[in-house]
């Protein structure tokens, strides 16, 4: 389900998104003190969803949740501590190779990214990141 249009006399093409994607899933947030952030946000009203370790990278992480809001928050230890200290935006899709398969057609996977595994959640979640023009993340991220 794509559109195209034609720039500089050749035809791009266009993924409606919305046919593979259900909205915003997550917004990550690196932490150096991960029980000092979950504490902040269960103040603010959101409860803890999910919480793991990711081995890989020898992190903790925490899912938290507010109505439809998720923050994954994840102590790093490399945390800016600065303003623009989010991280990523990730997506919620139905068809994670669909979307790689067009990102990388469209040449938007600069990043050269794969789709990784964690073993998040019930299931698992396959995801990929790609950079944004203006150096912003964004990941697509699919509950398996």
């Amino acid at each position: 389900m794509s559109k195209s249009y034609k720039d500089e006399q050749k035809e791009v093409k266009i993924m409606d998104l919305k046919n593979y994607s259900t909205g915003v899933q997550h917004i990550g947030i690196p932490t150096n003190d991960i029980d000092k952030t979950v504490e902040f946000y269960h103040k603010l009203g959101f409860e803890t969803a999910f919480e793991t370790v990711n081995e890989e990278a020898n992190e903790k992480v925490v899912f938290l949740k507010l109505g439809t809001l998720v923050v994954e928050t994840y102590e790093n230890h490399a945390a800016k501590m600065e303003h623009g200290a989010i991280d990523h935006v990730a997506l919620d899709v139905r068809d994670i190779e669909e979307i790689f398969r067009y990102i990388n057609e469209a040449g938007l996977n600069s990043t050269q990214d794969t789709i990784h595994f964690l073993p998040f959640w019930e299931n698992g979640v396959k995801f990929f990141t790609i950079e944004g023009p203006n150096k912003e993340k964004v990941e697509f991220s699919q509950y398996l």
